[in-house]
C-alpha cells in the first residue's frame, strides 16, 4: 500500500515507520505539521524543524505544512496536506492516545484513506525494549512532568533510562512512552537510516518544571 507516515522524528513515529517498511508498504512521504504555537493538541513541537534532516537520513521525501496549532483546526490543516499526496493510507505512531487516534481515523474516513497505527495498544514497556533492541539512537529533547530535572535533557534512551522510566511511572504516574506529553524525543540513528544525524551545537533551556534540549545546529553524516 502507498502510504504517508505522520512523522516528527520522535521514537514513536520512527518505530511506526520501521514497522510499515518491514511489512512491505511503500512509504511515499513523511508528512509533518509545523505548529505555530508550542501547545499544539495534536502535533510535536520541540526541534520539529529538524524533520528535513530526518527525511534526508531515511531517504524519503518530506511533505510539510504549517498549522495554527489550535485545537481541531489543526486537523483541517493536516487534511489539506494529505489531500495532495496521492497515497492510499496514513500511518501514525499512536499508542494509547484515543484523542489522537480517533481524530486521525475520522480524517482518513473523510479522505477515503486507510488509517494504520502499528503501535496501537502495544505494551509501552515492550515498545521501549524494542527501540533499544533494534539499536535506535534516541535522545530526550524535552521534559514536562514532575520528577524530571535538567539532567534528562539530551539523555540517551537505554536500559538504564527505561528502568528510570518504570520507577517514574510507579512514583508519579508518568507514561512510559511519554504519550501524555511528559517527554519528547529525537531519533538520531536507526537501522532504516541511510545516514545518521550528528548534533553540532545544542543548549539546555530550563524553566520551572519544563525543560527543552534545543538543537541549534545538526548535520547528516555517513555511517561508519
Amino acid at each position: 500500500m502507498r502510504v504517508a507516515v505522520l512523522a516528527t522524528g520522535g521514537k514513536d513515529s520512527i518505530l511506526a515507520l520501521h514497522r510499515v517498511l518491514s511489512e512491505g508498504h511503500e512509504v511515499k512521504y513523511l508528512a509533518t505539521m509545523i505548529p505555530r504555537r508550542d501547545d499544539s493538541w495534536m502535533f510535536h513541537y520541540p526541534n520539529i524543524e529538524l524533520m528535513d534532516l530526518v527525511a534526508g537520513a531515511v531517504g524519503i521525501p518530506l511533505a510539510k505544512a504549517e498549522t495554527s496549532g489550535v485545537k481541531e483546526d489543526e486537523l483541517e490543516d493536516l487534511k489539506r496536506l494529505l489531500e495532495t499526496l496521492g497515497v492510499e493510507g496514513v500511518v501514525s505512531g499512536a499508542i494509547t492516545s484515543t484523542y489522537q487516534k480517533t481524530r486521525i481515523d475520522h480524517m482518513c474516513t473523510q479522505l477515503g484513506l486507510v488509517s494504520l497505527a502499528p503501535l496501537w495498544h502495544k505494551e509501552p514497556l515492550d515498545l521501549l525494549d524494542e527501540i533499544v533492541g533494534l539499536g535506535f539512537d534516541v535522545i530526550i529533547t524535552a521534559v514536562f512532568a514532575y520528577g524530571f530535572d535538567e539532567t534528562w535533557l539530551g539523555r540517551k534512551i537505554d536500559r538504564t533510562t527505561i528502568a528510570d522510566f518504570v520507577n517514574f511511572n510507579r512514583k508519579y504516574g508518568v507514561s512510559l512512552v511519554g504519550e501524555g506529553g511528559e517527554y519528547e524525543t529525537l531519533v538520531l540513528d536507526a537501522p532504516l537510516y541511510k545516514r545518521r544525524i550528528a548534533i553540532v551545537e545544542a543548549e539546555k533551556i530550563w524553566k520551572a518544571q519544563n525543560g527543552l534540549f534545543r538543537i541549534v545546529k545538526a548535520e547528516l553524516e555517513n555511517k561508519s
